[in-house]
Order: structure tokens, then sequence, then C-alpha cells
């Protein structure tokens, strides 16, 4: 566990490719007002997204190279899974996918999203909109002070240090906390959206493998826009990270069911079948109507090979839990929530939380 916060530089790795346009659209998803449709299923390279989220136009699609890495070839074999190196004991790694901004100016400061994050005590977050107010100015917002970053992550998790990664471009960037200590990150482009990019970083666990986690937070207009983005954040996958690493994808995937083709794409990447994290009451919808399963912790082959309940107190979850405060009892279990937050106006979404047991 890192003793203080540190902050972690995001840079462009080729500014070339992923140069962000002059204009950003700002509007966003108004969770409390969903109203529970679907998307179209139409794809237009050339569209723009016409759901709450935003309406991001696509760039030219080039995709960031990159430093060189070596990512291997797919072997399903036991070789694919280096053997626990004995390097230490056992220790649990708590995974949540966070969109949880609420009120006006979709913002981390009024408190409810803050309090789930530090009530269910992830190790690693990949987060969404990850400013002190993610609506512009314009619309009677503050704009995001980077200098409030590092506090609004110390207020996260006020009880231990926390680095963290945040992307360099948009105005809902997306990021990436951690428990332990980040060793590089930056941003692969998103080449159908113009207001953030997918956030990735490099974890160093204890032991000799790392983690490379990936935040996402993909279009609303089709699945069709979102199987090109997950094509896209695939094909960087495949150049740059090593295959007997540890990977997480996580964030909200804006998905209507659990069968869209975006998760066949980021296949065999990552492990996308079997069960679901659900609710106390077995539900797996994650966004504000409870309706949808917008949001996702997928982990690669050798990680979820890991994967283990998650336990709060008595209760115990076997594919992951989806945090909801209004159902969630008992609440002293993950204080300092309130039975009110994830009622919050224009709370975004459900927290998603998995658990892996990993043997260094």
């Amino acid at each position: 566990m890192l003793g203080r916060l540190r902050s972690v530089v995001l840079v462009t790795l080729v500014s070339a490719c992923s140069a962000p346009p002059s204009s950003v659209d700002a509007s966003l998803e108004d969770a409390g007002a969903d109203a529970g449709t679907e998307d179209s299923g139409v794809a237009d390279a050339g569209a723009v997204d016409g759901g709450q989220e935003d309406g991001g136009a696509p760039d030219s699609g080039a995709l960031d190279a990159g430093p060189p890495a070596d990512a291997g070839s797919w072997d399903a074999g036991s070789s694919l899974c280096p053997a626990p190196s004995g390097a230490g004991a056992p220790f649990r790694l708590r995974a949540a996918a966070a969109n949880l901004t609420s009120g006006n100016c979709q913002s981390w400061n009024p408190g409810p999203g803050a309090r789930i994050l530090q009530g269910l005590a992830p190790d690693v977050v990949m987060i969404q909109e990850f400013n002190t107010y993610a609506k512009a100015p314009s619309l009677g917002c503050p704009d995001t002070d980077l200098a409030d970053i590092p506090v609004l992550v110390e207020r996260l998790f006020p009880d231990a240090g926390y680095s963290w990664a945040r992307g360099a471009t948009g105005r809902i960037p997306n990021g990436v906390l951690s428990r332990w200590p980040i060793v590089a990150s930056g941003d692969w482009a998103d080449p159908r959206v113009t207001d953030r990019d997918f956030t990735w970083a490099q974890v160093d666990l204890p032991g000799p493998r790392d983690l490379w986690v990936v935040s996402v937070h993909l279009l609303t207009s089709s699945a069709s826009e979102r199987t090109l983005e997950g094509n896209a954040l695939k094909a960087q996958l495949d150049a740059l990270v090593p295959r007997g690493d540890f990977l997480l994808v996580g964030g909200d995937f804006n998905t209507t069911n659990t069968n869209e083709n975006v998760f066949s794409a980021l296949e065999p990447r990552v492990v996308s079948g079997g069960e679901v994290p659900v609710d106390q009451r077995g539900n797996p919808g994650t966004n504000a109507n409870r309706n949808k399963p917008y949001d996702q912790v997928l982990a690669s082959p050798c990680l979820a090979a890991s994967q283990v309940p998650v336990v709060i107190g008595a209760q115990s979850f076997d594919a992951g839990l989806v945090f909801d405060s209004r159902v969630y009892t008992p609440l002293a279990d993950v204080a300092p929530v309130l039975a009110t937050d994830s009622d919050a106006p224009n709370m975004q979404h459900m927290a998603v939380v998995k658990d892996f047991l990993v043997a260094p």
C-alpha cells in the first residue's frame, strides 16, 4: 500500500494519432432521466451519438501505436498463466467500475459516489467522468481544476494513499485509481468518440506480474458503434499488453444486454461469459432504472481463474456485486454509505465489484 498519494502524469503515446479535436461535445448522460429505451442499433461511422451520454463524433480512427511490447501469441494451454512465484502470500484484489457522478453538474463533489466507493473499499477502480465537475461552464458549472484531482482522490480514499491516472483529453475523461503503484499510464484512442479515450495504467502488484487496467466509457448510440470501439481496444491490447500479465477492462460499456458483440470483440483478452454480478435481489441492471447491464468489470483468463466471491459482512456474492444503496442491507457494513446515495439526483449508474485472490 502506498504511504502517500502519487499522481501519474498521463501523456498521449503518439500525439499525431490522438490529437484532440478543436471542440468537444459537452453533453452527458443524465441517469436520473433514463427512460429505459434502447439504442437503435443502426451503425453509422459518421453519426453523432444520439443517446443521453454524449454526442461525440468519430475521429480519424487511427490507433495509438504506443511503446513496443512483447504481447506474445495466444496460447490457451497452461503455459499462458505462469505458475505462482511463491514470492508472497495470496492477497485479495477488489476491482470496481464506477460511473457514479451526480448532481446538476455531474460531479463527484456532492458526496454520494464518494461514499459508495469508500464503503466498498476497492483496491482498483475504473472510474468514468473523472472530474470534479463534468458539465461545461457554459451550463453554469465550474470547470475542473487539475489541482483538485488529487484532493478528490484523497477524499475518495482518505485512509490510504492511492495512485491515480487520468485521461489527458476530453471533457469526461476516464481514469484508474490503484492501491498499488502505477508505473506507467496513458490513453489509447477511442476512434468513435472525441471527448474521452481508453485510459490505461500498468499497476505494480506484489510479486513478479503486473496488472494492466483499462477504463472505458463506450457510446450509447448503437451496439454496432460499441463493437467498433471493442475492436479498436482489442487491437491495442494485442499489440501492447503481454498475455501472461493480469488485465482488467472495466467501466461504462452502455450495453443494453450481455450478448452484444462488443464482448465477443474483446475475447479472448478478457472473459465475459458465465454468471454476472447482481445485487441482493438478483438484479444485474446497473443503470439508474436497473434494467440494463451498462457497467462491467472484465478480467483476462489468468486473472478470471482466480475470481472469488465478494464478501461484505455476512453477505457473499459469488459472481460479484452490483451495489445499489436502496436495496443493500445492512448499510452498516458499507459505512459511510447512505440509503439515498444510489438515488441521488442525476446519479449515473450502480457500482460493480469483483474480487480476485491473487497468488504472487
